[in-house]
């Protein structure tokens, strides 16, 4: 790894920044010569406000790893997403308020929408008086295009298609606007715009997350006059408080202050900073490193601190404010589980899948990723970030209950099998842990690492390819693309979710029972039985073994020194760059 020399310099700076600001501040919020405090304790902005403040003004620099696109229609990774909510509106969003990140709120609509039939039917009505940066308003038909644009598989590649899954008619499919024969581009019959203010959505099936599915960048609007196809992510048109003035390699992406966003229209963004300049493709290390100097604001890449830089997080930087008082730790919501497929022997039987699940030891699995301060041991198919999922015993090995269930599966003396896993360092090494434990029992395992590119598209997420190749267990990471219980549950355990490509349900579960419960879990109105009825989902499918759940993600984000409003936007994984201002 490099830049160890600019790790050195950079905590040199901020002892000396620190110093400075112990000397003339003390307490949290602003001391009395005007410079902040740099931290105002750990965790500070997970469940309230790091340094709050409503000092317009300067700008906020933000750095990442690399972006996959600034298209709102193309974009798959969480932190683009937070970085969109500058220039992207939708109809309802994420709320910026501490406790209520996970919740959705109002954001182009004047509500978060009204279902007459249990989520089949969706209604929102637009607010009036907001516009495109142009300074066309925005109306329902601009809606339905940007929605339309993920239908266009062969030009707009690389986003959510949820979309696609919900309003396609499969004896009809819609090609997009790019082939959309209609004069105004505008021929998919599952989405209705009687009026500039009025959008109903139509769905295939009922859908009680479908707000959710709103809430993504690739739900937000776009002029079909302005759209330039797969170019439009070089200059995508701003419905937000800001837009992109320079995409440049050396320089980063610069976002200024878009006159036309109003205020009044916008209750989560507060757009204090003049400008917002994104350094893009820095490494872990670099991104801590800049943190530490000084040299930026927020880190958006979700995946935390370096090792190097955890390690120095009970040390004091200067006076009395340690580093640990700039971090705020959270659960990202990525289980890294084992699936078994369940047409795979011998993981045909239930009991062989009980014995490589009573072998495992979790405790160790967590040492091998890191830790207790990259990881959270779990046997559950339920993040930490939801409420009220089912009770977690956090069992250790039980060797003589595998051996036991080896027994009862008609393979005393163990068995063979394949685990596939993608070829990244941390996932082999986990792999290999899980290797060694089974080997006890005496199941022996074949660790066969594949491509990371193509290793949840192709090669475990085509159900004839895993048969094909004998694998019997699948070392995948798991993360839903919104914070409900459906969203994490469904295309894992749901077997009316398999397919032949691109397939989630790693484990091939095709329980009718646990489908019916996810059939009552969605018909469920009141949202405390709702709560329940997901948790009888994720017991029921925990109890046929097809999956290991073993540990979940941890990680901690360092606010910047000049950060101020540090509120962790937990689906995000991040500080909300809707409200971050600096000083």
């Amino acid at each position: 790894m490099t830049g160890v020399p600019g790790r050195v310099l950079g905590l040199v700076l901020v002892v000396l920044l620190v110093v400075a600001v112990a000397v003339s501040c003390s307490g949290g919020g602003d001391g009395e010569s005007g410079v902040p405090v740099l931290g105002d304790g750990p965790d500070a902005g997970v469940d309230g406000v790091r340094a709050p403040s409503d000092a317009a003004g300067g700008t906020l620099r933000v750095v990442t790893s690399e972006v996959d696109s600034l298209d709102p229609q193309r974009s798959y990774q969480p932190g683009v997403w937070n970085l969109m909510r500058l220039y992207t509106r939708t109809l309802v969003t994420y709320a910026s308020e501490p406790g209520r990140t996970g919740e959705l709120v109002p954001d182009l609509a004047t509500d978060t929408g009204t279902t007459p039939d249990g989520g089949l039917t969706w209604t929102f009505t637009l607010k009036q008086g907001v516009s495109f940066e142009g300074g066309a308003p925005i109306t329902s038909r601009d809606v339905k295009y940007g929605i339309e644009r993920s239908f266009a598989s062969d030009v707009v590649v690389g986003g959510p298609t949820y979309v696609v899954d919900l309003l396609d008619d499969p004896d009809n499919p819609y090609a997009g606007p790019y082939q959309d024969e209609a004069p105004d581009k505008l021929g998919l019959a599952a989405i209705e715009t009687p009026d500039d203010l009025t959008v109903t959505f139509r769905l295939r099936s009922a859908q009680p997350d479908f707000p959710y599915v709103l809430a993504l960048p690739s739900s937000s609007p776009v002029p079909a006059g302005e759209d330039t196809g797969a170019a439009y992510g070089g200059d995508p048109v701003s419905s937000g408080p800001y837009a992109i003035t320079t995409v440049d390699a050396a320089t980063g992406i610069v976002l200024d202050r878009n006159p036309q966003w109003d205020q009044a229209t916008d209750e989560v963004r507060t757009a204090l900073p003049d400008r917002i300049v994104v350094r893009t493709g820095l490494s872990n290390l670099e991104r801590d490193q800049a943190l530490l100097a000084g040299s930026a604001d927020v880190d958006i890449s979700g995946t935390g601190l370096h090792a190097a830089t955890e390690s120095r997080l009970a040390e004091g930087a200067g006076g009395d404010v340690p580093l640990a008082d700039r971090v705020d730790d959270l659960t990202t919501g990525a289980v890294r589980l084992l699936a078994l497929p369940t047409d795979v022997a011998p993981m045909t039987s239930p009991d062989c899948r009980a014995a490589v699940a009573a072998a495992i030891d979790r405790r160790a699995v967590q040492e091998t990723v890191g830790g207790a301060d990259d990881a959270v041991r779990t046997s559950q198919l339920w993040p930490r970030s939801l409420d009220g999922g089912p009770e977690d015993p956090d069992p250790g090995p039980d060797p003589d209950a595998a051996r036991a269930a080896l027994e009862a599966c008609g393979q005393p003396e163990g068995f063979s099998t394949v685990l596939a896993v993608p070829d990244a360092s941390a996932s082999v090494a986990v792999a290999e842990e899980v290797r060694d434990q089974l080997a006890e029992v005496g199941i022996t395992v074949e660790v066969r690492p594949l491509p990371a590119t193509t290793f949840y598209a192709t090669d475990v997420g085509s159900p004839d390819n895993v048969a094909r190749n004998g694998f019997g267990i699948v070392l995948a990471t798991w993360t839903a693309d919104f914070p409900t219980p459906g969203s994490f549950l469904v295309p894992l355990v749901d077997g009316r979710s398999i397919s032949l490509v691109g397939n989630t349900d790693y484990a091939r579960l095709g329980d009718p029972a646990v489908s019916a419960l996810v059939d009552t879990a969605r018909a469920a109105t009141d949202p405390e039985a709702a709560r329940g009825a997901w948790r009888e989902v994720a017991t029921a499918a925990g109890a046929t073994g097809a999956y290991v759940p073993l540990v979940e993600t941890r990680v901690q984000l360092l606010a910047g020194q000049r950060l101020h409003n540090g509120l962790v936007m937990a689906p995000y994984a991040g500080h909300d760059l809707a409200t971050a201002g600096v000083r």
